[in-house]
């Protein structure tokens, strides 16, 4: 039997001519060319290669390849800050992008904005200081700002961003108090530019597998939400614990991320707050804002999310849903990866519990990757600046609350997703 190798193949014998000469040249083996195969080579579709399945019925399909747009046709972001969040979650993700590249930095350490600009191929004259961030409006790359600034800054930054014309997208919470966040609304509108919250649990494929399943009514009426997101804080010096900055303790940071989940996942919104403070005695890290929150929010249709956070307690960032006819168990349902899901629900005479894996997605990537879609197409964020508004409002009544040890009412919603753009397709 006579063997090909893959030196030979590619190597400058008769067969790797056949293989590098003409357009309809094939692999070969020793008894001549390899017949074309569709389920190998696959086709062109409307401008993207596609395969067909070639796994069998019990199989999960695989997913079509990815489709990139070329790298001059895709978004251009400009990331304003460097922090950690920057360099070890979104400036990786972009890799990830199929329709956004970073093209623009901005920071006030200029050595630091250097060496990055270098890893990630940014040209030195799109790296701006926050003195000279305004000039950003010259640059026609960039297309997007993407704050990821300390909460105090979102507001500035995102009104600078505005007047020079660029659309935003901005971390979470998007300021410091609603007033801050409704200025930035107005502000994005009178300007024509997009303003999206960077909700990324929003696009994370477990969250939005959990939502569609609690919204198709198949386990029937949803009765609790159980959310918490802790973790327990170093005693280093950061801005965190620096009112001005952070707007606030556990409950903007991280418990944020269980007030959205329960308002996107029922697309309802709280008719009643009540929430309980608790920060550690003599503890200077929370002389300014608090350690521990505990909160409920009582929706119209009778649901009740208990939901808690704090920077004291080990890190656990679940969600469950109590169904009529199951539950919903998301773990790890606001981490940056590491997400799985359980589903409860009667099986027979026994109780079936069953646990679903989904295919891995960067959820910044995600984030990232909707909001050059928007720009794109002209469509609206699944989640505008008014998400983000809603969830200042929200926050504000808990602090009353949690003052006054009272419950606060507030007005209900109209309409589900009141506050959302159109929905998500596909795999996001």
């Amino acid at each position: 039997m006579f063997l090909v190798s893959r030196r030979l193949l590619l190597g400058s014998g008769s067969i790797g001519v056949s293989l590098m000469g003409g357009a309809l040249s094939q692999p070969a083996t020793a008894a001549g060319p390899l017949p074309p195969v569709p389920a190998d080579i696959g086709q062109v579709e409307n401008g993207r290669v596609t395969f067909p399945n070639w796994r069998g019925e019990a199989d999960r399909p695989s997913p079509p390849p990815p489709a990139p747009l070329p790298p001059e046709k895709r978004v251009g972001f400009a990331l304003v800050g460097l922090g950690r969040l920057s360099l070890e979650q979104l400036l990786p993700a972009f890799a990830e992008c199929r329709q956004a590249r970073p093209v623009a930095l901005v920071s006030g350490t200029p050595d630091k904005a250097r060496i990055v600009a270098e890893q990630h191929g940014i040209r030195p004259d799109a790296l701006y200081d926050y003195g000279s961030f305004d000039r950003i409006r010259d640059n026609p790359e960039v297309q997007v700002v993407y704050i990821v600034l300390p909460n105090g800054l979102h507001h500035e930054f995102t009104l600078r961003a505005a007047r020079s014309g660029k659309h935003v997208l901005c971390e979470k919470p998007m300021a410091n108090t609603a007033a801050e966040a409704a200025e930035m609304v107005q502000a994005c509108a009178a300007a024509k530019v997009k303003l999206m919250v960077a909700y990324r649990c929003q696009y994370e494929p477990y969250n939005r597998q959990a939502t569609d399943l609690l919204r198709s009514g198949e386990l029937g009426r949803p009765r609790f939400i159980e959310a918490v997101n802790t973790q327990v804080q170093g005693e280093i010096d950061q801005w965190r614990f620096k009112k001005a900055l952070a707007g606030g303790g556990a409950l903007p940071d991280i418990g944020l991320y269980c007030l959205n989940s329960a308002r996107f996942y029922s697309g309802e919104e709280p008719v009643e707050v009540f929430a309980r403070i608790d920060n550690p005695k003599n503890d200077p890290r929370y002389r300014e804002v608090e350690e521990s929150m505990a909160f409920m929010l009582r929706f119209p249709s009778g649901l009740i999310a208990n939901c808690a956070c704090s920077y004291g307690a080990h890190e656990s960032k679940d969600l469950r849903v109590r169904l009529e006819k199951g539950w919903i168990d998301v773990e790890n349902a606001f981490a940056y990866e590491g997400q799985s899901m359980r589903v409860a629900r009667r099986a027979g005479r026994a109780e079936g519990i069953e646990e679903l894996r989904l295919s891995q997605k960067n959820q910044f990537a995600a984030e990232i990757d909707h909001m050059a879609e928007c720009v794109l197409t002209g469509h609206t964020p699944r989640t505008p600046g008014e998400e983000g508004l809603q969830d200042h409002r929200i926050m504000e009544a808990l602090y009353r609350s949690a003052e006054t040890g009272q419950p606060v009412a507030l007005p209900a919603a109209d309409t589900l997703d009141a506050t959302r753009g159109p929905g998500l397709k596909g795999d996001g």
